[in-house]
């Protein structure tokens, strides 16, 4: 019997597969792998920040929930009314009534909503040049505040952490981390110092700086190796369970068949360049 979960399952094998298949080279296996992961990805994250930033955030303070009549004035039936066209297209989204999420009415969010729709205008060359004022304007905002945060977090967080504390209840490790932290972070920001001929002395401790990047680059490095290992022995896992009778040995056959499909392609292929040489 075949179920939701064998048919998974050999959807799991046939991409995981296709994936491993660019270790031979570049092909249609690998391609429609690629385009399913990039298309899927935008589609769900695209829904996942709808649901959860635009719709209450953006929408919701727009449009709050307001029961029935409670829309008045003539300014509010007009702008409800803008509402109900919206609600007449998608309800799930602009329910009856307004959206309920707890937040008051306040339209300076017509800004934000103004900016969106004008980056959503690249999609036609004409109009085009109204994205670039969106994302310029995301672009600054975004890159002060992140400026800011870096600056409180990062860069006083390890000007704090280079203060090495040499009086009370210390231990010999502690200090000695201390002034390994200090001479890396000194060494670090002299490398990157451009105005001084690095020679001398000056270069001495610029190649100290050096030793200390790698030393972090290879750490962060195997990291992520480690990380990436791990999902690897998942895949192999899930390969070797699939391959078994319970899933109709899905592994096997969809590897047998993309070794028979990929020398057939490979071989078409070697003709076709050949007949145009």
């Amino acid at each position: 019997m075949i179920s939701a979960e064998i048919v998974g399952a050999w959807i799991a094998v046939f991409l995981t597969l296709s994936i491993f298949s660019y270790l031979y080279k570049d092909n249609p296996f690998y391609k429609t792998a690629e385009h399913i992961f990039v298309g899927v990805s935008a589609g769900y994250w695209a829904s996942i920040y709808f649901w959860t930033q635009i719709q209450p955030n953006l929408f919701g303070r727009l449009w709050p929930y307001l029961p029935e009549g409670q829309a008045s004035g003539f300014f509010g039936k007009i702008w409800y009314g803008i509402y109900n066209i919206f609600n007449f297209i998608y309800e799930p989204a602009f329910p009856d009534g307004g959206v309920a999420t707890g937040h008051g009415m306040n339209l300076v969010y017509i800004i934000p909503l103004i900016i969106g729709i004008m980056m959503l205008l690249s999609v036609f060359s004409k109009l085009g040049w109204f994205a670039r004022w969106g994302i310029a304007y995301v672009v600054g905002m975004a890159a002060g505040l992140r400026a800011y945060g870096f600056l409180n977090s990062n860069v006083i967080g390890q000007v704090k952490g280079s203060v090495i504390q040499l009086t009370g209840d210390v231990s010999t490790g502690a200090i000695i981390n201390g002034i390994i932290l200090v001479v890396g972070t000194i060494a670090g920001l002299m490398y990157f110092y451009f105005s001084k001929e690095h020679k001398g002395w000056f270069g001495s401790i610029g190649r100290i700086g050096i030793y200390f990047l790698m030393i972090s680059f290879g750490a962060s490095f195997g990291f992520a190796v480690m990380g990436r290992i791990s999902l690897l022995i998942g895949r192999f896992t899930d390969l070797k369970t699939y391959g078994g009778a319970d899933y109709h040995h899905a592994s096997l056959w969809l590897l047998a068949i993309m070794v028979i499909i990929l020398g057939i392609w490979t071989f078409t292929s070697k003709d076709k360049d050949e007949a145009t040489t």
